[in-house]
């Protein structure tokens, strides 16, 4: 592995951590779930920002409590 290979391998896992921590990878698989499930248009695919407060809503609105 020549150190050309190495550091594309390490730019590509630093990417992929950044995408997982700043929450792209999650809106990147909504959007491949909306191209897969809704081809035909049935639902309507949410910005970035619209997807990102409607995951933040649903996360801290409402109760939250074991009992």
């Amino acid at each position: 592995m020549t150190f050309s290979d190495t550091l594309t391998a390490l730019t590509t896992a630093v990417k992929h951590s950044w995408q997982y921590c700043n929450g792209d990878a999650e809106y990147q698989r909504y959007l491949e779930h909306c191209r897969l499930q809704h081809a035909d248009g049935s639902a309507p695919v949410l910005s970035r920002k619209a997807y990102f407060a409607a995951q933040t809503q649903r996360k801290w609105h409402g109760i939250k409590r074991c009992c």
